[in-house]
């Protein structure tokens, strides 16, 4: 059985993050529905989980955001394609501000 195309270099983008392929790849896969990174400022309450539940969690995972020799890791990458361009601890900070944001807008309604 052949690797799906999610998990391999033809799935991914060079810049971080699943390309459209990939991302089609794993809703054949595994069912997910999996939507493009939101880059900039969220347009609205959805973006804005989604961006801050996103930061936190990729903010908090284990690992370096440089290989030895360098280069930028995928996870670095993949903050990148979210529009943060930080350190991780800033990352999950601005994940947290969103979150607040988002509860704060839910509960007006």
């Amino acid at each position: 059985m052949a690797t799906p195309l999610w998990q391999r270099a033809g799935g991914k983008d060079p810049k971080g993050g699943l390309n459209a392929a990939g991302r089609a790849s794993y809703k054949k896969d595994k069912g997910g529905n999996l939507k493009a990174p939101v880059k900039g400022t969220p347009s609205g309450p959805e973006e804005m989980r989604r961006k801050g539940s996103f930061l936190v969690r990729m903010g908090s995972a284990a690992g370096p955001l440089k290989k030895p020799n360098g280069d930028k890791t995928r996870l670095k990458l993949s903050l990148e394609a979210w529009g943060h361009s930080g350190d991780k601890a800033s990352a999950v900070a601005k994940g947290r501000r969103l979150l607040a944001q988002y509860q704060a807008r839910k509960k007006k309604k």
